[in-house]
């Protein structure tokens, strides 16, 4: 080899080994999952679902670096750098995947104490009388799943209104008045007698379905396609 040539075979064999080094990364991350995983949720799905389900997958992967973000609306997932987005009742975004997890029954709620010093209510026509807090936007999550006048849904007009299902759920509890909320948020308030059902006769079954939605353009990252088969599995148990 002339000198040139010489020079031209160490930085080629340099190239190669780096080649070689990164094929072999790749093939340990799809045996050992890696990487900074991005999810984001609304806050009480993140808190009631989310949170207290992640100890047994951090031990299973702890090579992957979660990042849990809250946003009680819509993201856009590449403007906001996510990897995935659990989405709670009907899809309207096409260009995204999605894998559906489960659902969850709505129920009418109020505080035991709200209901001592209000009265409860027997009618869907007496809640009239009644504080209701609802949503501020859409205004579907103040469409409640009570039968009313040959109708399937019943539509509030609250007194007091949030964004978060989360502060609706810490009003509810502190006795402001009666709520419309979905079972995972619910569940432990009600088994403590925290919260209880209201009008369980008029209540229409609706489910709120849940989606993990994300974009794949290629095959799906190792750690995604672990988390989405943990939350899964999980929410499986669960129902």
């Amino acid at each position: 080899l002339t000198e040139e040539g010489a020079l031209f075979l160490v930085h080629a064999r340099q190239v190669l080994d780096a080649v070689e080094a990164a094929e072999d990364q790749i093939a340990a991350r799809r045996q050992r999952p890696a990487g900074k995983l991005r999810v984001n949720a609304a806050s009480p799905f993140m808190l009631h679902v989310l949170v207290p389900r992640l100890a047994d997958f951090r031990a299973q992967y702890p090579e992957i670096e979660l990042e849990l973000n809250t946003s009680d609306d819509l993201i856009d997932l590449i403007e906001q750098r996510t990897d995935l987005a659990i989405r709670i009742g009907s899809l309207r975004d096409s260009s995204l995947h999605a894998r559906r997890l489960g659902s969850y029954a709505l129920r009418v709620l109020a505080s035991p104490a709200y209901l001592k010093a209000h009265g409860k209510p027997r009618t869907v026509d007496e809640l009239r009388t009644h504080s209701l807090i609802g949503f501020t936007q859409p205004d579907s999550l103040n469409r409640w799943p009570l039968r009313h006048a040959e109708e399937a849904h019943y539509e509030i007009t609250p007194s007091l209104r949030a964004s978060s299902g989360e502060t609706i759920r810490q009003l509810a509890l502190a006795g402001h008045g009666i709520v419309c909320l979905a079972d995972f948020m619910t569940e432990a308030d009600r088994q403590r007698g925290d919260l209880v059902q209201v009008l369980a006769r008029h209540t229409v079954d609706v489910q709120q379905p849940v989606h993990a939605v994300y974009y794949r353009n290629t095959e799906l990252a190792a750690r995604i396609r672990v988390f989405l088969e943990y939350l899964a599995a999980e929410l499986r148990l669960a129902s």
